[in-house]
C-alpha cells in the first residue's frame, strides 16, 4: 500500500511538471520575443553559407554575444570622439533610453561601434558594450558635416561593418546616435518575417510600397541570403557612386528592383511612430525621433535637448507638437567652413 501511494505521488508530480512546461511554452509563443526568435532562426535555415564556428579570441564575436538578446539581436550605433564628449550626443542618446517608456532595459543590448580611441575609452568607462573598429588611414574622430567627404567615408565603413554582423547570423536595429528612443520600438516593428524594415523621410501609408523614401538612420535587418547579398552589392556600389552617401545609393538600388531581385521582403515604417525633424511624429505617437534635416552636431544637440525636455515635462502625451526645431533650420543658412 505504501509503495502504491508513493508511485501515485510520483506520477502526479510528473503530470504536473509536464503541464507546467506545456503552459510555459504556450505563453512564450504568445510573447513578442518568441516571434522575433522564430523570425531569426527561420532565416538562419535559409542561409546557404553557414555562420563560421566561434573562434576563441574573436573580439567581434565575443562583443556581439555579450550585447545580444536571447534571439541574437543587437542595437547598433556608431560613436566617434565628437559624439563622445561629456554633455554631448552620447549622453543625450543614453538619457533618452533612461527616460523613455520601456527603453531603459534595452541599454544592456546597445552595441556601440567606436571609430577612434577616445570614443572607445569614454564608452568603456560607462559600462556599455563597446567595440573598437579599426579605420586605418582615415580619421573619423572629428565632426563630419553632412555630405562632407569624411561623412560619406564613415557611412560606407558603417555599411561594410553591418554586413559583417549579418554574415555572423545576428539581427540588428541600426540607430544613428542623433535618434532619441522615446518608447520601445519593438511593438511597432512587424513580426511577419520581413528581411528589413526602414524608417522613412516621408510615408505614403503603404508599408510595402517601394516608392517610400528610406532613411538609414534607423532600420532593422535580419540575416539571410538576401540581406547578406544586398549588403555586399551595396558596399561594392561605392566604387561607382563618388560623392553619394550610402542611403542615396541604396535608394537607387531599391528603385532598380534590388529588393525584388534578391527575394527580399521589406517594410517601410510609418513616420508617425519612427519620426524625424523632416516630418511626422507628435509626442503621443513617436517611438523614435531623428534629428534629420539638420547639418551640425551642435544644432542637433540643441534641438534634441529641447525635445527631450518636452518629453520629460509632459510625459510624452500633453503637447500637440514639439518645440520648434530652430537650431536645425538655421544650421543650413550659416556658411560652414569644411575642416
Amino acid at each position: 500500500m505504501e509503495i502504491s501511494s508513493y508511485i501515485n505521488r510520483e506520477v502526479l508530480t510528473l503530470v504536473a511538471l509536464a503541464l507546467l512546461i506545456s503552459a510555459s511554452s504556450y505563453y512564450a509563443m504568445l510573447s513578442p520575443g518568441f516571434f522575433f526568435s522564430y523570425q531569426h532562426f527561420h532565416r538562419q535555415d535559409a542561409l546557404n553559407n553557414k555562420t563560421e564556428a566561434f573562434v576563441p579570441g574573436d573580439k567581434l564575436e565575443i562583443a556581439l554575444r555579450r550585447a545580444s538578446m536571447a534571439n541574437k539581436t543587437v542595437i547598433i550605433s556608431v560613436l566617434n570622439k565628437a559624439y563622445a564628449e561629456e554633455g554631448g550626443m552620447l549622453d543625450l542618446f543614453l538619457r533618452s533610453f533612461r527616460v523613455g517608456e520601456g527603453t531603459q532595459p534595452l541599454i544592456r543590448h546597445l552595441f556601440l561601434v567606436t571609430v577612434d580611441q577616445v570614443a572607445f575609452n569614454r564608452c568603456s568607462t560607462m559600462g556599455l558594450h563597446c567595440y573598437r573598429l579599426v579605420t586605418e588611414g582615415v580619421d573619423f574622430s572629428g565632426e563630419e558635416l553632412y555630405m562632407s567627404e569624411g561623412f560619406i567615408k564613415m557611412m560606407w565603413k558603417r555599411t561594410l561593418f553591418l554586413g559583417e554582423v549579418l554574415r555572423r547570423g545576428y539581427s540588428f536595429i541600426f540607430t544613428d546616435m542623433d535618434v532619441l528612443w522615446l518608447r520601445s520600438p519593438f511593438a511597432k516593428l512587424s513580426k511577419e518575417g520581413e528581411d528589413m524594415q526602414f524608417s522613412c523621410d516621408a510615408y505614403n501609408g503603404r508599408p510595402f510600397d517601394e516608392s517610400n523614401p528610406i532613411n538609414t538612420g534607423f532600420y532593422f535587418a535580419a540575416p539571410g541570403n538576401g540581406t547578406v547579398r544586398l549588403f555586399d552589392e551595396w558596399y561594392a556600389a561605392r566604387n561607382r557612386s563618388a560623392g553619394k552617401k550610402e542611403q542615396d545609393v541604396l535608394g537607387e538600388m531599391k528603385a532598380g528592383g534590388a529588393f525584388r531581385r534578391l527575394g527580399m521582403k521589406v517594410r517601410f515604417l510609418d513616420v508617425r511612430h519612427f519620426a524625424g525633424f523632416c516630418r511626422g511624429g507628435g509626442p503621443g505617437e513617436a517611438r523614435t525621433m531623428h534629428a534629420n534635416c539638420c547639418r551640425t552636431v551642435k544644432a542637433k544637440l540643441d534641438d534634441l535637448t529641447l525635445l527631450l525636455d518636452d518629453w520629460v515635462r509632459y510625459n510624452g502625451t500633453t503637447p500637440e507638437s514639439w518645440t520648434q526645431h530652430r537650431a536645425c533650420s538655421q544650421s543650413w543658412n550659416a556658411a560652414v567652413v569644411q575642416p
